[in-house]
């Protein structure tokens, strides 16, 4: 059983109710006289965070009730967890103003702190009466036990004998008994202590005389007190006799106070209070008879009807009273406490027993408030976790608590962070408070949070895996206390490894994002795995985030889906595992540039034969074209190269419309009827074939390329059309970096000074044209009459200029893709002179342009130059006659002159 605690509270004390100003009578605010005690009663509502000394008012002094004088005075206070306070004052107390016994002036000064801009000062006041004495009454307070009894009572002897070696005392003369008269006190403990009034007084005892009564008072667990087991309930007994002298006679009062400190039997449901009924220190006579008996709540009696509802039982029997009381109930209030770090709650009630009895004529008044605090039941706090993975944020709750926990900070693996300062982050802490008076914390914290750690079950599953302790204080008392939790959540992640990529005209780009995996993953590139032997050949790059690899897209890898005329449609295909499970699949198609066949001026044609990923039969080394006996020059597993001339290897021509048609086939069968072979189809499918054909038109070679085919399909090539823009500009120096705008010209330049010029292909993407300047000239209008000077003449410098111009080399940059649709040159300022006198007429510079294709070989498109001009020899381009241009430049005057 669990003993209550009867320390006194100290009156200086946090309360979470303020009165503000006024008189005793106020909302929040009750004074009641029950019985031989009055109650004070604050609110919690009234005050905010505020601190409260009490003071009795006695005349005109004001007295601080510190806990040791309440004590001795006659003082009790209690407060709960949220400031609701009661005050008990005995009528009896030092400082009440007794008008004999029947009339009870009270008089209090409630002094309150806090952080309002002044201090709050409430006196109150009030008067009970109360002429119902006992031969003998008791109070068991919470923090003293009090005896009463009247100064005539039986107890009160006389004596003719010589005490303490005094002697004279007349037999009939009746000795006063005040204060002044007290010659000593005997304390039994259960020993004999004499001792004065100033040391009963100065050890803590309180003794008083009203004007009929003897009150004395103790506290409990003093030196002078004694427990004894009264019909199995433990309780503290405090007995003193006291000897009174007036001349020659001695009057001896003794009195005795006996208070419970046990007989207390719990369960999770009940509180059970057991009272010996027969209390021996108390009672001498068996032949007691019990007149009243009451229960009461916070010092206030309750009826029967209230007690049923309330779920409250008072049983007498032979020996004992028991009173049970249901756990919970709305008469008390759970508290939280904290042992060894671990969260517990209690439950306090203060119930009342009052019992009236008659013994040899004397009438006992017995008065018991008797506080009640239930064992701490442990309640660990429970982590919820309501974390939806795919929100990628962890939403954790952390209850239950009753309303005097708050959370002060929450600790990471990365530090401590208050409240204000999760919050300030975005972890959105709250404190949720329920209808049964509960509350509970809850915080949500991303999964980005380097607190957080992320492991990976497979290559498809995450667990996120978070660590945290919250940080949390029990109030008033400023109790701290912890609670770890480990919260996890798994989500299903198909970002883990993420891939791209991207062609240029020569290789595939592949970007394996793979969020510092390290090696939980295998690549694997077409059917081969990517190790350190590939590494170098794809020239593989990696850090802690990313994978680059660089695949040629005619490496050993690729797949060929088809051939196009001027054009190779690859694939890579790329799969990540992790142990022998595919899971991610990449595939990356580009088209590349890439010649088929090529058709020269001196009648020599190449084919290129490429085994495509829907030629499953086709083996490129037995290819052959008509002629079985011309076979590829070159060919592996993927490959067949063809060079041969028009009028062997049974290639045909045909003229149609001026144009001169050569033609021939390339197939697995040594067979003259190609388009016998087309209709034909085997158990193992159909047969592919290629026709390789080249169209001469006078001086002009056009290509056509070549396509693989299923056998029910023929072969259809056709040149492209399209148009096309030239531009020149006049740059400001040699760096083509700025050039004049049209708000510039008529640009002003001195003599012998550089012009610099640059002719541009505007938007084709083709890298297989290549503009050439065939003829660039200079003009001016003078007298009605055009002059002219030639500066490019068949795409190379003037031979007769005295300062030839001078062509520059285009290297690519952030502005230039294609340096071959861009030429530049520059020329010294000129004028024009006639009859041996300069013209100082605006110029203008003129130039044809030709866009040539980079694989023909003769015409201007592959012009030679002296070895003097810095242009270097052009061949390998077609003259696409139909695309030639002319471009002008804008005036341009001759200064100084």
């Amino acid at each position: 059983m669990m003993a209550p605690s009867y320390a006194f509270c100290a009156f200086w004390l946090l309360v979470v109710a303020v009165v503000s100003e006024g008189f005793s009578q106020r909302p929040g605010m009750t004074l009641d006289c029950v019985g031989n005690v009055m109650k004070l009663t604050l609110d919690s509502a009234l005050t905010f965070g505020r601190q409260l000394e009490v003071e009795a008012i006695n005349g005109s002094q004001i007295v601080p009730l510190t806990p040791a004088l309440a004590i001795q005075c006659g003082y009790s206070i209690e407060s709960d967890p949220w400031g609701n306070m009661r005050l008990y004052t005995s009528l009896l107390s030092c400082f009440v103003h007794n008008h004999a016994d029947a009339v009870f002036d009270i008089g209090l000064r409630l002094q309150l702190y806090g952080n309002r801009m002044s201090d709050d000062v409430l006196e109150v006041e009030k008067t009970c009466e109360y002429n119902q004495w006992a031969s003998r009454e008791i109070l068991c307070e919470r923090n003293f036990m009090e005896v009463s009894v009247h100064r005539g009572h039986h107890d009160i002897k006389q004596t003719n004998r010589v005490a303490a070696g005094i002697t004279g005392f007349s037999a009939d003369q009746q000795a006063s008994t005040t204060l002044s008269n007290i010659w000593r006190m005997v304390l039994y403990t259960p020993k004999e202590k004499p001792m004065t009034l100033e040391e009963v007084q100065n050890a803590g005892y309180g003794i008083s005389v009203t004007p009929t009564r003897l009150v004395l008072r103790s506290p409990y667990n003093t030196p002078e007190t004694c427990i004894e087991d009264v019909n199995g309930v433990e309780m503290e007994v405090f007995k003193v006799s006291t000897y009174f002298k007036q001349a020659w006679s001695v009057t001896i009062i003794d009195t005795v106070v006996c208070c419970p400190t046990g007989g207390l039997n719990f369960t999770k449901e009940i509180i059970t209070w057991y009272m010996p009924q027969y209390i021996i220190p108390l009672m001498t006579d068996p032949l007691y008879q019990i007149l009243e008996m009451h229960m009461g709540i916070d010092g206030k009696r309750i009826n029967h009807a209230l007690m049923e509802a309330r779920g409250y039982t008072l049983i007498i029997k032979e020996l004992q009273i028991i009173i049970s009381l249901p756990v919970g109930g709305p008469d008390g209030y759970y508290k939280s406490i904290v042992l060894d770090n671990e969260y517990h709650v209690t439950y306090s009630i203060e119930p009342m027993l009052e019992m009236l009895w008659l013994e040899k004529s004397e009438i006992t008044r017995y008065k018991v408030h008797y506080p009640i605090v239930t064992p701490p039941e442990p309640r660990p706090p429970r982590v919820r976790n309501n974390t939806v993975a795919d929100s990628e944020v962890f939403n954790i709750m952390l209850g239950f608590f009753l309303p005097d926990v708050e959370l002060l900070n929450v600790t990471f693996s990365t530090g401590v962070m208050s409240v204000d300062e999760a919050n300030a982050v975005g972890f959105n802490v709250q404190e949720h408070l329920f209808n049964n008076s509960s509350k509970a914390f809850s915080i949500e914290v991303p999964f980005s949070y380097p607190a957080v750690r992320r492991t990976n079950i497979n290559p498809m599953k995450i667990l996120y895996r978070l660590s945290l302790t919250f940080g949390l204080l029990v109030l008033p008392e400023y109790t701290p206390f912890s609670h770890a939790a480990l919260v996890e959540a798994t989500r299903e992640d198909h970002t883990m490894l993420t891939m791209n990529g991207f062609c240029d005209e020569k290789n595939f780009y592949v970007i394996i994002g793979h969020q510092g995996q390290g090696t939980n993953f295998h690549v694997t590139v077409g059917k081969r795995e990517l190790s350190a032997d590939l590494y170098t050949e794809y020239r593989v790059k990696k850090n802690s985030c990313h994978m680059n690899m660089t695949v040629p897209y005619l490496a050993q890898d690729v797949i060929f889906e088809r051939a196009d005329q001027s054009s190779l449609r690859a694939r890579i295909d790329v799969v990540i595992s992790y142990n022998s499970w595919q899971f991610q699949n990449f595939s990356l198609a580009c088209s590349f540039p890439l010649v088929m066949t090529e058709c020269f001026a001196n009648g020599s044609i190449t084919a290129l034969v490429i085994k495509v990923e829907a030629a499953t039969q086709m083996i490129p080394s037995q290819l052959t074209l008509r002629d079985p006996s011309c076979k590829p020059t070159f060919s592996d597993n993927r490959f067949a190269y063809f060079s041969f001339n028009a009028i062997s290897c049974q290639t045909t021509r045909k003229f149609h419309d001026g144009i001169m048609t050569y033609r021939n086939d390339v197939s697995m069968r040594n067979r003259t009827d190609f388009a016998q072979q087309l209709q034909n189809t085997t158990n193992n499918g159909p047969e592919y074939g290629v026709m390789v054909v080249c169209n001469y038109k006078l001086t002009e070679t056009l290509a056509m390329m070549f396509s693989t085919v299923p056998q029910a399909r023929g072969l259809h090539a056709a040149p492209g059309l399209g148009e096309l823009h030239v531009r020149m500009r006049l740059a400001r120096d040699a760096s083509y970096d700025a050039f004049y705008v049209d708000e510039d010209y008529p640009v002003m330049q001195y003599l012998k000074h550089p012009l610099y010029f640059e002719v541009e292909l505007m938007q084709s993407v083709d890298p297989r044209i290549e503009l050439v300047l065939e003829n660039c000239w200079a003009s001016t209008n003078h007298g009605g009459s055009m002059l002219s000077w030639d500066l490019i003449m068949k795409g190379c410098a003037n031979p007769a200029d005295r300062y030839q111009i001078v062509f520059y080399p285009v290297v690519p940059d952030a502005r230039v893709q294609y340096p071959s649709h861009v030429r530049r040159f520059k020329i010294e300022m000129f004028t024009f002179v006639k009859d041996d006198m300069p013209l100082h007429e605006r110029i203008s510079v003129h130039c044809e342009t030709v866009l040539c294709d980079v694989h023909q070989t003769d015409g201007v498109c592959n012009a030679y130059c002296p070895l003097s001009m810095t242009e270097h020899v052009k061949r390998g381009r077609r003259n696409m006659g139909q695309h030639r241009m002319w471009v002008s430049s804008g005036k341009i005057f001759l200064s100084g002159l």
